[in-house]
């Protein structure tokens, strides 16, 4: 056994080195048995309250370093369910006297001998490699709470990803699950795992109730559970604990760089933590509004305690996709995110989700190619794990050309994060701009599936048709692209139709071209100031084979940074033009590597 010095508790895998609360180096500690005093248990967490255990009529079996012994419980009843799963609780009483207890305790240690046999040869016995934690149910129905529900389960996942060797689902995966039914066997197949931990939270004022359940997928075998009482103000200690009771189940040999990743303290300050917890909540919706509300709540975070690194890198985040989901301009944003992700890094240079977003920085906006690769592997070599570090190293290697290595990282990307819209989209676009139609077409399909009537996955596969000259299929789903755009007129969706039936294929791409100048017009006229991409206008007038018009707005499109400059190499619609003097000297501003 060993023991922290500073908060004493106590640890029964004499592999760890250091603690998992507070990071302190372990000493080694007595082995005896647990006190009277303690009701006959070895030490647990103080903030402990309840523990999950099996009926009473099953063997409980513990581990103290590599020693299988039965335990004991009395007066344990099924107390409801959780996620699919039996949530128990159990009150253990010593009233015997000390004779009994002697006679009960060694015929335990030759039970458990046996049934630790038993249970350690058999299948369960197999080392749990992945796991999923599910966003907890808001037992509260309270929009304004589920960024509780949903950041404790995100937090739990950020500190497993610490763990080199344990595949973690990310958050865009397991959130397809929230609110529904909970199959622990189903999500396990869907996403690949060993494991799956499930929770529930309650709030009531300032208290909160939390109760998780772990379960081994492969066996529908309870692993643990817990119910903890807590204050509002408690959030923080909780997570950290729950952490630790996972890792302690799942019995995993963590090496010391993992140990002391588990035992960092990003923030002390609970405040600063919860107010990350909403930023995040926000950042994860992924539209124009929500990220204005992330930058909102990582800034106070940030006023709370400035050198919370998390905060730092979620702000960074938050600034870089700026001009992918709204009318940013990357003038505006993309500084902030890189003043946002060095930060971050000065305070914790192993920062992976910073350096990936000064990657991001690096690549989408200072066309800094090399630096952004550096930064992208680091990423990579700090969390092997982090699927959106593999996105966008495998967008930085597609604009180059470099389509094995960018499918080989965007294959990786969507087998940590299967379930990510994002990556699915990627996991099609690369493939097309290699020239690879078939694994193109079976991906966007995957992609319609996860997300039916996606607006973007229609434009990708007309594209794709486009491409090898199928205009019908490609008309087609272009205007079921349209129709699934809630923004888009119907008006426009006839003329589209009416112009294919009447001038084919060039007529098609004229009408294409007229629609959208007039629209992007009319937004210029409605707000003067307002951000409207000079690269819509290029692509426009692309349609339309209009050379001179192309290149002024692509020159504007440099100079705004805007999206879509670095597929100048790849993407065939700059094909017609891509012989003019002027736009080869436009791509070698651009600086993208041959």
């Amino acid at each position: 056994m060993k023991r922290c010095p500073e908060c004493r508790r106590n640890y029964y895998d004499d592999t760890l080195l250091y603690c998992l609360d507070d990071g302190n180096a372990l000493l080694e500690g007595p082995r005896s048995e647990p006190p009277a005093s303690a009701g006959g248990q070895f030490d647990e967490p103080k903030t402990a309250i309840l523990h999950s255990t099996e009926a009473s009529t099953r063997p409980q079996i513990d581990l103290t370093g590599e020693t299988a012994i039965l335990r004991t419980e009395t007066e344990a009843e099924p107390q409801g369910s959780l996620g699919g799963s039996t949530e128990r609780q159990s009150h253990s009483a010593h009233r015997a006297a000390k004779p009994l207890a002697a006679l009960v305790l060694a015929v335990a240690i030759l039970v458990g001998g046996f049934f630790g046999y038993r249970y350690f040869s058999g299948p369960s016995t197999k080392q749990i490699n992945s796991i999923a934690v599910m966003p907890f149910e808001n037992r509260n129905s309270d929009a304004d709470t589920d960024y509780l529900s949903d950041g404790l389960a995100e937090s739990v996942i950020f500190r497993l990803t610490q763990i080199a060797d344990l595949k973690v689902s990310p958050t865009s995966s397991v959130m397809r699950y929230k609110g529904k039914e909970t199959d622990i066997a189903k999500i396990a197949s869907e996403l690949g795992v060993d494991a799956v931990m499930t929770g529930r939270l309650t709030k009531r004022g300032d208290n909160l109730n939390i109760t998780v359940e772990l379960v081994d997928a492969r066996t529908n075998k309870s692993l643990w559970g817990e119910q903890y009482e807590r204050k509002l103000s408690e959030l923080l200690t909780t997570q950290r604990e729950i952490v630790t009771e996972i890792v302690g189940k799942l019995q995993l040999k963590l090496s010391g760089e993992s140990e002391q990743k588990l035992a960092k303290k990003y923030t002390d300050n609970n405040e600063a933590y919860r107010l990350y917890l909403q930023g995040r909540f926000h950042w994860n919706k992924r539209d124009a509004p929500e990220l204005e509300k992330a930058v909102v709540f990582f800034k106070q975070a940030l006023e709370t305690d400035p050198n919370y690194a998390l905060a730092h890198s979620g702000l960074a985040d938050t600034y870089a996709v700026f001009p992918i989901y709204g009318d940013f301009r990357p003038k505006d944003n993309m500084p902030q995110a890189k003043a946002a992700a060095l930060k971050a890094l000065e305070i914790d240079p192993n920062l992976a989700e910073a350096h990936a977003s000064l990657g991001k920085v690096l690549f989408d906006y200072e066309y800094d190619f090399a630096g952004a690769e550096r930064s992208f592997k680091r990423a990579i070599e700090l969390d092997p794990n982090y699927a959106t570090a593999h996105q966008w190293y495998a967008e930085l290697l597609s604009v180059s050309s470099r389509h094995d290595e960018a499918i080989r990282e965007i294959t990786k990307a969507i087998e940590l994060d299967p379930f990510s819209v994002s990556i699915n989209f990627w996991a099609a676009a690369i493939p097309q701009r290699a020239g690879r139609f078939d694994q193109a077409l079976l991906q966007i399909k995957k992609g319609n599936e996860l997300v039916p009537d996606e607006a973007r996955f229609h434009r990708l596969m007309s594209g794709v048709y486009a491409d090898q000259a199928k205009y019908d299929q490609s008309v087609e789903e272009y205007l079921l692209g349209a129709k699934a755009n809630k923004d888009f007129n119907p008006e426009n969706i006839a003329k589209l139709k009416a112009a294919y039936e009447k001038d084919g294929w060039d007529g098609y791409w004229r009408m294409r071209q007229e629609i959208r100048i007039e629209e992007l017009n009319a937004k210029q006229l409605k707000d003067p100031n307002g951000y409207v991409k000079a690269m819509g206008f290029a692509n426009a007038y692309a349609w339309g084979k209009d050379k001179d018009k192309t290149i002024e707005y692509l020159n504007k499109a440099y100079e705004g940074r805007d999206a879509g400059m670095l597929d100048l190499k790849v993407s065939k619609t700059w094909d017609f033009v891509r012989d003019d003097p002027r736009f080869k000297e436009l791509v070698k501003r651009v600086g993208i590597p041959e």
